[in-house]
């Protein structure tokens, strides 16, 4: 029920105080004419209605005068709203003008919890996002204002009376999350005060963590050990930290242990009120990016649009006209990244290099000194690392030995607004690895238990570089090293002038293919921003001053890109996603692979694995340290098995390999292409070679005695890749691939004759069968055995007879086979055994 009041303005809604006042007197009215005179009680109508009439007559919430709420002894902050602080209570001072604003939240762990860590790390050191969603003040009636969440997942720019996007926002309606009574108007301010501190304690997906997954990982909020910390104002931006205590949930008995707290810091930042003009995503190049329900794109229906992640990059007042001319410029508002202050010193100067090195790519997008790096003011109480207006490279000291570059976008438009970069302590501990086991048969500086500061600052480098790319919106390029001759990665002259790999965006650590006498430098074995990452910035930040939208961009966009990729193989980008979809990761393409190098995987795994030769001898000799034990011999053995791994890996896309690439109408040739037929049975000899045929190299008996290490770990590799090439989904696959592409493909049946050929080699010459080559054999045959009783699925009627007769045929070779050696005749017979059963089992 309404009433209408013309001296507000306003619709009020009936007190709940006169509802009940009303209901209460009409209710006992009723019981007691109904009672006996010994029970019934004497009721004052009267009066009942006198109080009723005082409820009418007084106003739903009590609005107090401004000066009463906010006395002069607040203590304010002013940013883009207000917020006082009275006594212990948080108030937000709201302008009419903010009402329905887009306003960002981004909250990050500030302190994190003793001996509490969630699993993987997520979500658990200092500096990490937990929560990131925009909001929308709106007032309703009552003198009441809620705060929404608001997504921008489906959007339509029809605003006509009867376009798409009035009757998408009906169909969108945004969830309220709290709601405020009104605690005071300002008048002269036009602004409407509000009182947020329950709703910043208690728990909620905004001030805390928001991901489902995690907090349903924790216990419930204690909320009497809950609480806000502190506030700051900044122009942009207000700062809200706040703790918030959760209890444990039970683990195994029932057990729950003690409650841990968090502080969160909270940025509230509003967002540009026209929001960057977007470009459109494009799977030929690699962008993070916005994946929207467009209304628009398609007048026959829906389609995706994606809005590539980018800072906005623009010149300054005054030199658009200089930027046409194609002077080089700089920016309004170039990216500044701030080194934390908690970051050992020796290390500032690598990082802050590896920021500036991406200057040189900005340039080809015609602006000069658009990225920097600066180290963190010291001592300065007006700077925060928290505050949403800077960027910071953030020094974390934990066990994860990793590094990683989010950033914070506008979900309009794909704006990068900022970024806080996580560099983990014991990523040094990855990088010793990683170069003791690719660089250590070409590098003497390797060969040591800890490398050189020297050394470790530009493997630092690099990593900072990596991982600047994504704060820049850049995606993995795993086809970049793809494009690169591998005798060029040999070539002294050519790999030190162009580097072996066109983009620090790949995973192309280092360079495992150069060999001792190529006499390689430091220049031809590290990643570094190439010719494809240049290109990149150019395509995502270069202007379009003429287009009006993202749509009116495309066909430059397009221009620009069919010229660059005919230009040459090192613009080619292999998505970490699927190029088509850009959801899932491609596991067709061999070009598109992490940690490998070159474009034959074959040869470069090749050479690769004669430099881990060089370097498993001397783990013990290169690692040895007084007083200390062999573990870190150990652990490089762990890492030298792991990178023969990725080799076989390597080798072993190309066998059912498909090229995916992504092409526009104005492109010639295929999109998708088989692997040469040749080639995949390159890739099959490979394996017999280097992997089925016992790499006896690795069984290293000395080391075997002194450290946590065994042949186990190479023998689980063997029958891993052997269960994958004979796996329902493989066969299918390559059965799919023959039927269509008849007389071209590497088929089902002459992938098993090759395998069976390389697995049972001992059979035709009548040796003897190893003890790692019969645990080898059996799992081979355990294989077939699966799919003939359908205990694994994925395979079509076809795929189950060639199974049926290559198992046939190698149960008539086991029959056959003979030798002297007592063992290998009877591990034959049973393996006979096993497949006469399964192909002839026993009826009831």
């Amino acid at each position: 029920m309404y009433i209408n009041t013309k001296k507000t303005g306003r619709a009020l809604i009936l007190s709940a105080g006169l509802v009940l006042a009303l209901n209460a007197a009409d209710a006992q009215q009723k019981k007691a004419s109904k009672a006996t005179a010994s029970t019934a009680p004497v009721i004052d109508t009267a009066k009942a209605k006198s109080l009723a009439q005082l409820a009418l007559a007084k106003p739903p919430v009590t609005i107090k005068a401004y000066k009463d709420v906010v006395p002069a002894s607040a203590k304010t902050m002013k940013s883009f709203l207000k917020m006082h602080l009275v006594a212990d209570r948080y108030l937000f001072e709201i302008p009419d003008s903010l009402l329905k604003r887009d306003i960002l939240v981004v909250s990050r762990i500030d302190k994190s919890p003793t001996g509490f860590r969630l699993p993987g790390g997520v979500m658990s050191y200092s500096g990490d996002e937990v929560a990131e969603t925009v909001i929308q003040f709106e007032k309703i009636p009552g003198d009441k204002m809620v705060l929404r969440s608001v997504s921008f997942k489906e959007f339509s720019n029809d605003t006509t009376e009867n376009g798409l996007s009035r009757s998408l926002i009906n169909s969108n309606y945004q969830s309220i999350q709290g709601a405020f009574p009104v605690k005071a108007y300002n008048k002269e301010g036009n602004s409407t005060v509000i009182d947020v501190t329950d709703f910043i304690n208690n728990d909620n997906t905004i001030f805390a963590i928001g991901d489902p997954f995690i907090r349903n990982l924790l216990g419930n909020l204690v909320i009497d050990r809950s609480f806000i910390d502190n506030a700051m104002g900044f122009p942009n931006n207000l700062e809200i930290k706040s703790v918030k205590t959760y209890n444990q949930k039970p683990g195994p008995g029932g057990i729950a242990g003690p409650p841990f707290s968090y502080e969160f810091n909270s940025s509230i930042v509003l967002l540009p009120k026209v929001p960057m003009q977007p470009r459109l995503a494009d799977p030929r190049i690699g962008f993070f990016s916005n994946s929207y329900i467009d209304f628009d794109a398609n007048p026959h229906g829906v389609a995706t649009t994606n809005y590539i992640w980018r800072w906005r990059m623009e010149p300054k007042d005054g030199d658009m006209d200089k930027y046409k001319r194609g002077e080089l410029v700089d920016p309004k508002k170039p990216i500044v990244i701030y080194i934390d202050p908690a970051t050992p010193k020796k290390w500032v100067p690598y990082l802050m290099q590896g920021i500036d090195d991406w200057k040189v790519a900005f340039e080809k997008a015609g602006f000069k000194n658009a990225i920097m790096a600066k180290q963190a003011p010291v001592g300065d109480s007006t700077w925060s690392m928290e505050d949403a207006r800077h960027s910071v490279l953030v020094y974390k000291p934990s066990a994860i030995a990793n590094a990683m570059g989010p950033s914070i976008k506008d979900p309009r438009s794909g704006e990068i607004l900022e970024t806080h970069i996580n560099w983990y302590h014991s990523v040094m501990t990855l990088l010793q690895n990683w170069y003791t086991v690719q660089a250590g048969a070409i590098d003497p500086r390797a060969r040591k238990p800890e490398l050189d500061d020297e050394l470790m600052g530009q493997l630092i480098r690099f990593v900072s570089s990596h991982e600047i790319g994504h704060t820049l919106g850049l995606m993995h390029n795993f086809g970049a090293s793809s494009t690169v001759p591998v005798e060029n990665l040999r070539n002294k002259a050519w790999v030190e002038t162009h580097g072996h790999t066109p983009s620090i965006m790949d995973y192309a650590r280092f360079n495992y293919v150069a060999q001792p006498e190529d006499h390689i430098t430091e220049k031809g074995i590290f990643p570094r921003i190439g010719d494809y990452d240049k290109w990149a910035i150019e395509w995502g930040y270069k202007l379009i001053p003429e287009a009006k939208s993202a749509t009116d961009e495309k066909p430059t966009l397009n221009k620009w890109m069919v010229a660059k990729l005919a230009s040459g193989k090192q613009y080619f980008y292999g998505s970490q996603l699927d190029p088509l979809t850009q959801q899932t990761f491609n596991t067709l393409d061999p070009r598109d692979q992490s940690e490998d190098l070159g474009d034959d995987a074959m040869l470069a795994s090749t050479y690769g694995i004669k430099n881990l030769k060089r370097i498993e001898p001397n783990l013990l000799t290169w690692l040895h340290e007084p007083n200390e034990n062999y573990d870190k011999a150990g652990d490089m053995y762990k890492e030298i098995v792991a990178e023969y791994q990725r080799f076989m890996g390597h080798v072993l896309r190309n066998i059912g390999g498909m090229y995916v690439t992504p092409k526009t109408a104005e492109q010639q040739g295929p999109v998708f292409e088989l692997v040469n037929k040749a080639k995949q049975q390159q890739a099959m000899a490979f394996l017999q070679q280097q992997l089925f045929a016992t790499p006896y190299w690795l069984n290293d008996a000395k080391l075997f005695d002194l450290t946590s290490t065994d042949f186990s770990m190479v023998t689980r590799i063997q029958k891993t890749t052997l269960l994958s090439l004979l796996s329902g989904s493989h066969i299918s696959m390559l059965i799919s691939e023959e039927r269509s592409y008849p007389g071209k493909a590497y088929t089902a049946s002459q992938m098993l004759h090759e395998l069976k050929q390389g697995i049972f080699s001992e059979l035709p010459v009548h040796k003897p069968v190893s003890i790692y080559r019969r645990d080898l054999q059996k799992v081979y045959v355990e294989a077939l055995i699966a799919i003939i009783t359908k205990q694994t699925t994925g395979l079509d009627n076809d795929g189950l007879s060639i199974i049926k007769a290559h198992a046939k045929q190698l149960a008539v070779e086991c029959k056959n086979a003979t030798t002297a050696d007592i063992i290998t005749r009877e591990h034959l017979t049973d393996l006979y055994e096993r497949l006469n059963t399964a192909l002839k089992p026993k009826r009831d």
